[in-house]
């Protein structure tokens, strides 16, 4: 059986064509963030009889009349307008459809309107029933996975069917689940809240198995459990490849072993959701791993280790005014980041934040198109507090956008010298981090 798995995607809305062709270069070469990892998954569970063709409209245009028998799109829930409109072209054509990924499990009675059957959930349990069934002539409308599965049955992603698109980063997730339940976050409204870990040697026999030298830690934080990833940070040392990860501010602060066996291990650097610099709103979402004057102390830890920071910033809380976005611009310089993450907060369908918003009529938009990573190029679905969501688009795009990857002035430049002293890898990511945001 041939199967067609579909990557949507829509190029943020400018209009300059010399943008757009450097976007896609980016996207191609750099950018660490793809969106195949679910796709990945359904390919790992997927019997080696059924062949896979795996088309990324980044990079390539979709043949409709691609001969296949079952369609398979995953998306987030911003290119979900994306992927109902590629959907519904090949039900046109008589094609069968799957569509899963995290906006059809959040939404999958909308998801159904545009499809023969939904993946609601975690894939790996279900999407073998889901191809039993196909081949039977029995294909349910929904396919759902109600109770986390055993981390020891999570398969290594399979990589051979995005041959066309090598990267120069793997991707590989050793942990999923969040217990912290941050109010705007995905991760537990998708992977739940319990912490469900890889048996180490599993993710080591992943990371061996992988021809990428630099390997991106997809797991919502590496700091959860600290003693796992001990055992896995010694288990990876010798393995002679590079890791970015993803870990909260508290042990970060706290915990030398940690950074020092992170450091042996070939962590070159880690990405920090700082979120905000008032510790009211820190409070009020529920982060309750940040204290905001300890920052200092979790940047100053890190690069006495010699790896990088990359900081993630969130603007648009209820208690934030305009005069947050300067404050926040002043950060990344006192802060001395080497990347920097700058989003609009996006309230994304199944988040505590999205129901508290909707409930109290804030919600403006459900068109998917302006909950986009990063989103500040679209205008926010929700209306807040104190200003217009007009307002608040231009003024984080006019005030710290811009003007952080927008030029190199005096302060940027002393900035990306300062980072000579931190070694390669933390000053590599501050030239880089000075004009792109991944």
């Amino acid at each position: 059986m041939k199967l067609l798995f579909v990557q949507p995607f829509i190029l943020p809305p400018v209009k300059s064509t010399i943008f757009k062709i450097l976007y896609r270069y980016y996207s191609h070469l750099i950018l660490i963030v793809d969106y195949y990892q679910t796709l990945l998954q359904i390919a790992a569970v997927t019997p080696r009889k059924h062949l896979i063709n795996l088309v990324d409209e980044r990079f390539e245009k979709i043949n409709f009349d691609e001969e296949c028998n079952l369609v398979v799109i995953t998306t987030s829930t911003g290119f979900a307008m994306r992927a109902y409109e590629i959907a519904d072209e090949f039900r046109r054509r008589g094609k069968k459809v799957v569509l899963g990924g995290y906006h059809p499990t959040m939404m999958p009675n909308e998801a159904k309107q545009h499809a023969d059957s939904v993946l609601v959930g975690e894939v790996e349990l279900t999407w073998p029933q889901l191809l039993k069934d196909f081949e039977n002539d029995c294909l349910k409308p929904f396919y759902k996975q109600i109770e986390p599965i055993p981390p020891e049955k999570i398969p290594a992603a399979r990589r051979d069917i995005i041959y066309k698109y090598r990267r120069p980063f793997a991707r590989i997730q050793a942990t999923r689940g969040c217990p912290i339940g941050c109010e705007f976050c995905r991760v537990p409204a998708f992977e739940g809240r319990a912490l469900r870990k890889r048996p180490i040697e599993n993710v080591v026999e992943e990371v061996k198995s992988v021809s990428q030298k630099i390997i991106f830690f997809i797991d919502g934080s590496l700091t959860l459990d600290p003693e796992y990833t001990k055992v896995l940070f010694r288990e990876l040392r010798g393995s002679h490849k590079r890791f970015l990860c993803c870990g909260n501010t508290d042990v970060l602060a706290e915990d030398d072993e940690h950074l020092f066996l992170a450091k042996k291990a070939g962590v070159i650097a880690w990405y920090v959701g700082f979120e905000s610099l008032s510790q009211k709103i820190i409070d009020d979402i529920g982060k309750k791993t940040n204290i905001v004057e300890k920052y200092h102390n979790v940047v100053k830890k890190i690069h006495r280790y010699k790896m990088a920071v990359s900081g993630s910033f969130i603007l648009g809380f209820d208690n934030d005014n305009l005069d947050i976005i300067d404050k926040t611009y002043n950060a990344l310089y006192d802060l001395e980041l080497d990347l920097a993450e700058i989003n609009t907060l996006t309230p994304y369908p199944g988040t505590p934040l999205f129901e508290r918003l909707d409930k109290s009529g804030r919600i403006i938009s459900k068109n998917w198109f302006h909950y986009r990573e990063g989103q500040t190029g679209t205008i926010p679905p929700f209306q807040p507090l104190d200003m217009s969501a007009e307002e608040l688009q231009i003024e984080i795009r006019r005030r710290l956008f811009d003007k952080w990857y927008g030029s190199i002035d005096q302060r940027k430049l002393q900035l990306i010298l300062k980072g000579m002293k931190f070694g390669f890898y933390p000053f590599f990511f501050r030239i880089f981090g000075s004009f792109f945001q991944f």
